[in-house]
């Protein structure tokens, strides 16, 4: 009999026995289908469709060392009321997490131990959910052996963000795995700072009910570091789902989203920007499924490259047959500061509904010459005439940010990041 493949050798080798047996009724189920879906598809390889743009050895290989870089976004949202939720070398740091109206939080190592709990009709089901038509093999990785996360069971409108600061004091992997339930008609908004480890496996699993709101605002940070995440989500009807990533900083981050649209008149938002300089490496993967009707979505992503950086945009929009008065914008640009940085694109659309309005568009260029002069003709000097450019080029993504106050929170630390490179 052939010898089984090197990919599915590593896939075993990172199946937990010993978590899986410690948990409780619903977590082990899940954790052990994760496995077999993992194990089933193999580790991505280069080869892969979706891998081309980025080399997935980074993420599959055991030997990758790396040092975790302290973070620039210290004191970010510190004078914003939030919920605080600290995590240091991918575990909480708290003997008892928070309290808040409307909303329970608990950590996924406690809550992993119960035979019943809420988080088992989520748990690895939308990640599941997210593996066709694109295999995730190392979602469905963390889903199998993520140890820490946290749990979230909103049931009304919460008042102030809950504030998720990642930490990381050494050479650690991170593998956390977040779920998130809003009930119909409740609303929250989740940030995350930090970063988990020097080399990290996110995945968030959100399922918004009919009528809820769901924001999120991510800020990437720290220099030498990898990190993959992964965002799934299920939106019911007249449900919103907003989501936003700045980086700045990392030497290889791959966000990947992918998003579901099952109720009628739902709407979402997918965004981010990024600034690359030198030995930066970053991936943007949405797929958008629209599968009910009159839902919008958009997509907007910039990223400024510099030195050499390269930036990756993969995004799909798939609108299914019934899926009628489908609104979906789609749009990516780079701004290439030098000869040297590249910009790689991927826009998709694939429609099966003939009444519906949907775009895509990528652009990649240099600084605008003429503004530049202008700027530099009333005594602007020319660093700070292109900071100023630079940020008039990631505005609009910016903007996708529902929370006016929050939104300005991440110009100025943007602002603030350009100053001191």
């Amino acid at each position: 009999m052939a010898a089984p493949s090197q990919q599915k050798v590593n896939t075993r080798a990172l199946c937990d026995a010993p978590l899986i047996e410690s948990s409780g009724v619903w977590s082990k189920e899940a954790r052990m289908m994760a496995s077999a879906r993992a194990q089933a598809s193999g580790l991505p390889q280069r080869r892969d469709e979706y891998w081309k743009y980025t080399r997935p050895d980074a993420f599959v290989h055991a030997d990758v060392t790396l040092q975790a870089s302290q973070r620039s976004s210290l004191g970010l949202f510190d004078q914003r009321a939030t919920i605080s939720v600290a995590f240091e070398d991918g575990q909480i740091q708290a003997a008892a997490l928070p309290s808040a109206a409307h909303c329970t939080l608990e950590s996924l190592s406690s809550a992993s131990g119960l035979d019943l709990h809420w988080a088992r009709d989520i748990y690895g089901h939308l990640e599941a959910a997210g593996q066709k038509p694109v295999q995730r093999s190392l979602a469905a990785v963390n889903t199998a052996v993520a140890r820490e996360g946290l749990l979230v069971n909103v049931t009304g409108a919460v008042a102030a963000p809950i504030h998720i600061q990642a930490t990381s004091s050494g050479q650690s992997d991170s593998t956390i795995h977040h779920v998130i339930k809003v009930a119909p008609g409740a609303e929250v908004t989740v940030i995350e700072t930090g970063q988990y480890g020097a080399r990290s496996n996110i995945v968030l699993e959100v399922d918004v009910a009919d009528g809820g709101r769901f924001q999120h605002i991510r800020v990437q940070d720290g220099n030498e570091r990898h990190m993959l995440t992964h965002i799934f989500g299920k939106i019911g009807a007249e449900a919103v789902f907003k989501t936003f990533t700045l980086t700045a900083g990392g030497q290889l981050t791959r966000n990947e989203c992918v998003l579901q649209l099952l109720g009628d008149d739902a709407s979402v938002s997918v965004a981010g920007a990024c600034l690359g300089d030198g030995d930066f490496h970053h991936d943007d993967t949405v797929f958008i499924t629209h599968d009910a009707v009159n839902c919008e979505s958009r997509q907007v992503f910039k990223k400024v490259l510099r030195n050499g950086a390269v930036g990756v945009f993969q995004g799909k929009i798939l609108v299914k047959a019934g899926a009628q008065k489908t609104d979906g914008y789609q749009i990516s640009q780079s701004l290439l500061l030098d000869d040297d940085s590249q910009f790689l694109a991927k826009p998709e659309l694939e429609i099966y509904a003939d009444d519906v309005a949907c775009s895509h568009g990528s652009t990649s260029g240099a600084i605008d010459v003429q503004a530049l002069f202008y700027l530099r003709s009333r005594g602007v000097p020319e660093a700070k005439a292109i900071d100023l450019l630079t940020l008039s080029f990631v505005a609009e993504a910016i903007e996708e940010i529902e929370d006016s106050d929050l939104a300005q929170d991440i110009l100025d630390h943007l602002t603030n990041t350009m100053s001191a490179q």
